[in-house]
């Protein structure tokens, strides 16, 4: 059986792939000093309190935090007997190269999410990420990843705002009953969720027009069902585009290893 493993800069995500379909998800916090052997007692205590048995023999791996990879490692070699794939590194082939500004090093999960959106949906995307920050990924016809755009991510920008004006407390983002607030909290959750419906629709129309061609926009990410009930711009959600990425770049791989 395959695990795929998503390594983001707040969680991450570990998930089963039983050949036909993934039968199993576990999420932790992303911790760079979490040990193999701790990863593995911690995975291997949730998979029997689902009472399930799982014999795991390849792992592919995506991560945007450096540190943990090697004690992911660690944790194939010592429990698993296998070597991972690590999106980004030479022996891990993608089935189709970025085309980027020489010596650009995309992040991992953007390569991601590219493949397991081209794959559903084709070619000429905006892939729309809700993370610890917020990305747009743009992808050609053929499925190649050829740049984006960054912005900080919705609950890291309350954090700044809370961190930075004493008198702001920190609030959870949610869909204001009105855009005009008539207290603290609902100002602040007006201006959150309707400024980042703002920034969607902004930025991906901005990326059509120099695009010059008709894109699909791809939601992912836990906060796109929230941001989708404020804005018409999204064509499809897709929750485990991560893992089908992963999945496929797994089986590029093994396929260019036989």
């Amino acid at each position: 059986m395959l695990l795929a493993v998503d390594v983001g800069n707040t969680n991450t995500i570990f998930a089963v792939h039983d050949g036909a379909e993934f039968v199993g998800e576990w999420r932790c916090a992303t911790e760079h000093q979490r040990t193999a052997d701790e990863y593995y007692v911690w995975l291997r205590s949730l998979i029997e309190l689902d009472g399930k048995t799982f014999d795991i023999d390849a792992v592919v791996v995506c991560s945007v935090v450096p540190q943990v990879v090697f004690n992911l490692r660690l944790l194939c070699n010592r429990y698993f007997g296998c070597r991972p794939f690590v999106v980004g590194k030479t022996d891990c082939v993608l089935p189709v190269e970025p085309r980027v500004d020489e010596g650009t090093i995309v992040g991992a999960d953007r390569l991601v999410n590219t493949i397991g959106a081209h794959a559903r949906h084709g070619g000429d995307l905006i892939v729309v990420d809700f993370g610890t920050a917020t990305t747009f990924d743009v992808v050609a016809e053929d499925g190649a990843y050829i740049g984006g755009v960054i912005a900080p991510g919705v609950n890291l920008s309350l954090k700044a705002l809370h961190d930075h004006a004493a008198a702001l407390p920190f609030v959870d983002v949610t869909k204001p009953n009105h855009v005009i607030g008539t207290n603290t909290v609902a100002c602040m959750q007006a201006g959150v969720f309707w400024g980042y419906v703002g920034l969607i629709e902004g930025i991906c129309t901005q990326i059509r027009k120099e695009y010059k061609r008709p894109m699909k926009v791809i939601g992912t990410g836990g906060l796109s069902t929230l941001f989708e009930q404020g804005t018409d711009i999204f064509d499809a959600l897709e929750a485990d585009v991560t893992m089908q990425g992963l999945l496929l770049i797994y089986q590029h791989n093994v396929r260019a290893l036989e």
